[in-house]
């Protein structure tokens, strides 16, 4: 007896779940391989799956005004930080999703092998009377990554005046594809989505803080959240992360 009801009340919790939608908010960068990953979990979890893809900043500040979202997934670790201090997310639900490679883009095609990005980089040269596109600098991570790298290579100051920013990564590598400006810094991720743009260039790693994506659940995220959540960390949603250039965990 004790049996049956414990299989009856798993089965009224499946159906229950299968009903519920999660609603994602994640950064830019994430919107094509998030999107075929939500794909996926629908077919095999039968639970339907709502993505909002825009600069972390813009999604942090949302839920914490209020917006109904499941699960946060941003860009760097300072918004979810963020998010935490606000007391919206679920504490102990913190995953860390997967990272990325900070790239120099351009419209124009490359000559060989993409470098690594040094200090003899001549960066105001390759701008010539241009600007270079990257995502806002004092808020969205792709931004503040790339400022930090430019920084410590000391080009940030000879080009700080000659910047385009934008709300989100994606933006400022649209900005690149349709000529719009002669250079851009993106993911490594953006680049490989985007055939009209080229990478001149890698920057090291250790020229800014480490590119990681974590994600949280809400304080209202219900039990369909917190399964994507952990399918979202693990193979199946990983090797699609992988094929889309980002850096997964060993297995």
């Amino acid at each position: 007896m004790r049996l049956l009801l414990t299989l009856l009340l798993i089965c009224t919790a499946s159906l229950a779940w299968a009903g519920e939608r999660v609603s994602v908010f994640a950064a830019a960068s994430l919107g094509d391989a998030l999107g075929e990953a939500l794909a996926v979990w629908e077919e095999v979890s039968g639970q339907e799956t709502v993505l909002s893809a825009a600069g972390s900043s813009v999604l942090a500040r949302q839920i914490a005004a209020g917006a109904p979202a499941d699960i946060y997934v941003s860009a760097n670790t300072d918004w979810v930080d963020w998010l935490e201090g606000q007391g919206v997310t679920q504490p102990g639900s913190r995953r860390e999703l997967m990272g990325n490679r900070l790239v120099l883009v351009s419209s124009s095609p490359a000559t060989g092998a993409a470098p690594e990005i040094t200090a003899d980089f001549d960066l105001e040269a390759r701008l010539g009377q241009g600007r270079l596109a990257l995502a806002l600098v004092q808020a969205v991570p792709a931004g503040l990554y790339a400022k930090a790298a430019l920084t410590t290579l000391g080009l940030w100051e000879g080009i700080a005046d000659q910047t385009a920013q934008t709300d989100n990564v994606r933006a400022a590598l649209a900005l690149v594809a349709l000529g719009e400006a002669p250079l851009g810094i993106v993911y490594a991720t953006d680049a490989a989505a985007e055939p009209r743009v080229h990478i001149v260039g890698h920057f090291p790693e250790a020229s800014h803080a480490p590119i990681r994506y974590p994600a949280v659940m809400t304080q209202d995220a219900g039990p369909a959240a917190a399964e994507l959540l952990t399918w979202l960390t693990g193979p199946q949603a990983q090797a699609i992360f992988a094929e889309h250039g980002f850096v997964v965990a060993p297995e």
